[in-house]
């Protein structure tokens, strides 16, 4: 019993480990800074393979240099891709139309609108990426808001898991799971509370009874 005791304790506690382990790399993460990403195509084999989940943090648009790999969003969805800077643009200045006094475009004596420079209030960046995989560049330049950062770390086959857990059969399953654990964990002791009070109301019972015979016999 003790040895089966022990066997169960051991195991317990690694799923109680992996388990914890599995909440500070999906969760713990983003308190310091890193977004955990799963990859889902192989455009940027084999710097980042299809499964992995990569951990992006979040940069300073003027830090990022060419050969950089970024990630950012590709659509209002939120759906996000990963690929490298080949090229960076940069801008200070913008164009506009000129307007005349009742807001409306002026034009110049070929009928054109006019238009012209204005210093913006932050430098603009446009980069130009490629997936490692791909043959050709990507053909729209990512603007730098849509830049969600740069990936720092990458771990293998993990992104299934947590693609997985973002599913609500995923979510389902893994709350079951860590419930499933943390009542086997108890479980051993909750057990021997339940032992150690049925031996302890044996107990009471064994000794009432002693002395009932006891008390009897002072009679007799």
């Amino acid at each position: 019993m003790k040895k089966f005791a022990k066997v169960w304790n051991i195991v317990t506690t690694t799923l109680v480990i992996a388990v914890m382990l599995l909440a500070v790399v999906l969760v713990g993460v983003r308190l310091i800074g890193f977004q955990p990403l799963y990859v889902m195509s192989g455009s940027m084999e084999p710097a980042f393979h299809v499964g992995s989940l990569i951990f992006v943090q979040k940069t300073d648009p003027a830090k990022i240099e060419v050969g950089d790999p970024i990630t950012y969003t590709i659509n209002e969805a939120g759906d996000y891709s990963t690929h490298r800077v080949i090229e960076i643009a940069t801008f200070e200045t913008g164009t506009r139309e000129v307007l005349d006094e009742n807001g409306q475009p002026m034009l110049d004596e070929d009928g054109d609108i006019i238009y012209e420079e204005f210093p913006l209030e932050e430098t603009c960046y446009y980069y130009y990426t490629k997936g490692d995989a791909n043959e050709s560049p990507d053909g729209t330049p990512v603007y730098y808001k849509n830049v969600v950062g740069v990936p720092r770390m990458t771990i293998p086959y993990l992104g299934y898991l947590a693609h997985w857990l973002q599913t609500p059969k995923g979510r389902i399953m893994g709350i079951s799971i860590a419930l499933v654990i943390v009542i086997l964990t108890f479980l051993p002791d909750l057990l021997k509370w339940v032992d150690d009070g049925d031996k302890k109301k044996e107990t009471q019972v064994k000794a009432a009874e002693e002395e009932a015979a006891e008390a009897e016999d002072n009679e007799n």
